[in-house]
């Protein structure tokens, strides 16, 4: 298994995220300024694909760590 480290991966996910949804969001604003509805809705729901995929590998991390902690506390 490979692990990923700290804070600074932490950070660049984040901060990856909040790029793409400020992307995302000025696509919507402009689609929906022109009258291209059906893209604005198109874009929305790839979006909100994006981050249901994003939090779903954040909790897989999440509950490994909890593996992992729970592993040490077992061997403790």
């Amino acid at each position: 298994m490979v692990k990923r480290g700290g804070a600074t991966s932490e950070l660049q996910d984040l901060l990856r995220i909040a790029g793409i949804g400020l992307v995302l969001g000025l696509l919507h604003i402009f689609f929906e300024q022109t009258g291209k509805k059906e893209f604005s809705f198109f874009l929305n729901f790839i979006a909100y694909l994006y981050i249901t995929i994003e939090l779903l590998r954040f909790l897989r991390l999440f509950f490994d760590e909890i593996i992992t902690f729970f592993q040490w506390l077992m061997t403790s």
